[in-house]
Formats: structure tokens, sequence, C-alpha cells
């Protein structure tokens, strides 16, 4: 069996679930509502405030979505419940984020400022210019959305210049020896 997939999830007070014919479960709570069609081969059962997800048998394509099916529903449940969020972190001599509606300007050394427009259900939060916080509750789209903003400058070896996870460490490099 798999070990994540036999874990039961816990439903707090206050998030419903829904579950309709195909699999196509509904979750709603104070922060919003998330719908997603899961695999039809799983069999999810909602008894009391736990949710738990077995499988028919024990071919191995059953065996791989056992595990990913859970871990759908429980990110499900944990975003509209608390909502996710990561952190970014700018480093470099003028590179700088701001905010202005759901416009994210970064000036991250270019020619021209990158403008982001925050996607659906997703929002990047400012702090001051060198942090900026994507929160949503759905767990995939608030990643993506981070996943872009760093694709815009990613982190250089020998520096550390560019946009970078607030847990990520950067393998720094030694530059060009000089003349002795």
């Amino acid at each position: 069996m798999s070990r994540i997939g036999r874990m039961p999830i816990a439903v707090p007070a206050g998030v419903t679930v829904d579950i309709a014919e195909n699999n196509n479960v509904t979750v709603k709570g104070p922060k919003g509502t998330l719908n997603r069609v899961l695999p039809a081969e799983m069999v999810i059962e909602l008894n009391g405030t736990e949710l738990t997800v077995t499988r028919p048998n024990d071919q191995k394509k059953t065996k791989a979505l056992h595990g990913l099916t859970r871990s759908l529903l429980h990110n499900m449940v944990v975003g509209v419940s608390d909502g996710f969020e990561k952190k970014l972190e700018i480093n470099g001599v003028g590179y700088r984020a701001a905010k202005k509606g759901n416009e994210l300007t970064l000036t991250l050394g270019y020619s021209h400022p990158v403008i982001m427009i925050d996607p659906e259900g997703v929002e990047a939060v400012v702090p001051d210019q060198t942090h900026i916080v994507v929160k949503g509750i759905d767990k995939e789209k608030v990643g993506q959305y981070a996943s872009d903003i760093r694709s815009k400058r990613g982190p250089e070896p020998y520096k550390g210049k560019g946009i970078k996870y607030a847990d990520e460490t950067i393998r720094r490099k030694v530059g060009k020896a000089g003349k002795k």
C-alpha cells in the first residue's frame, strides 16, 4: 500500500467536501472554493470529518494514482482553510519590485521593466522592494506563478544576483583568478 495514500485527511471545521459522480470533488472553506476532477479509478469516501482514498486493485497505474489523489485532495482542503504562500527574494543593485493594482512591476537590469499580471485566484504582495509573497488557495497556481516570477531573472552563481525563493540556497562559484 502507498504510505501517503493510506493516510486519512482530516477535514477541519468550516470546510465542506462534496463528492459527485466520476470523482468530481468540490471543497468549500472560509478562503474560497476549489473544484477538481480526480481519477475515476480511486474510491474517495467521507466518513464524518475524515476523507479516505482507497484503490480497487494493485495494478501499476492505480498504485501510482493512489498517493497522487490523496495529495491533491489534501492540498485542496489545506488551501481553502489556510491557503498557500511562496516567498521570493530579489538580490542585486537596482533590482526591485513594485505593485500597482494587480500588476507586478519588476526592475531587473533589463532595458525595460518586466510587468506581470496576477492570474485568477493568485495574488502577489510586495512588503518591501526586495521581497515578493505569492498567496492563493490553489497550491499548483501559487507555485506556477512564483516559478514564472523567478524565471524572469533566475539567480546567477557568481554574485547571487536575481530572484530566488526565500528558502533556496545558491551554490556559489569562484570567479576568475587575478594576476599574481
